[in-house]
């Protein structure tokens, strides 16, 4: 089931973002953020931007989140092989992440403290098992206290198939989206 969240009071907020010049960054393991994020980008015309890992994630399940749970735990920094080639001409960044033990995976750490993404609008999406959002809401709010943190798209990674509707109505709520 998908989870759509859009407070009323940020609708005007984001309309008013809809002629601003959009990013879309990512992090995907297994492919289901990487498919959001391009149906983003269809509908926004927004530049995609995938953060990868220096050193990738190992291709089997256990050995990943095994990767992952000691990367947290350390509160590792992994470092990412490309740069946002001029992160201040964004106005509005999609941050998109899967769910990794109850959080955004330690690289987009790493990512978000290398830009200022001050007063910029953030756009959070994620992919997840069961966990939904889990805390990294909360985590993004303390990594981003001067931008402007919107409300997003939640959806667990075995409905990312069939959620090219909800991902153009969450889309359309938002303002966001291409007018067609």
């Amino acid at each position: 089931m998908c989870i759509l969240l859009l407070s009323a009071a940020l609708v005007g907020t984001i309309q008013a973002q809809s002629n601003k010049k959009i990013l879309i960054a990512y992090f995907s393991w297994g492919g289901s953020t990487r498919e959001i994020a391009k149906q983003i980008q269809k509908q926004t015309d927004g530049d995609l931007f995938e953060i990868t890992v220096s050193n990738p994630y190992p291709a089997g399940y256990d050995e990943c989140v095994k990767q992952a749970k000691k990367e947290q735990q350390t509160n590792a920094r992994p470092a990412f092989t490309a740069e946002v080639k001029n992160m201040n001409a964004y106005d509005v960044v999609f941050v998109g992440y899967p769910n990794w033990w109850g959080t955004m995976p330690m690289v987009l750490f790493t990512f978000l403290e290398k830009y200022d993404l001050s007063g910029k609008t953030i756009i959070p999406f994620c992919t997840h098992g069961s966990g939904r959002w889990g805390r990294s809401l909360d985590d993004l709010k303390k990594m981003l206290p001067n931008s402007t943190i919107l409300d997003g798209f939640a959806i667990a990674g075995n409905m990312v198939r069939n959620s090219k509707d909800e991902v153009a109505k969450w889309l359309q709520k938002t303002g966001v989206a291409n007018k067609k």
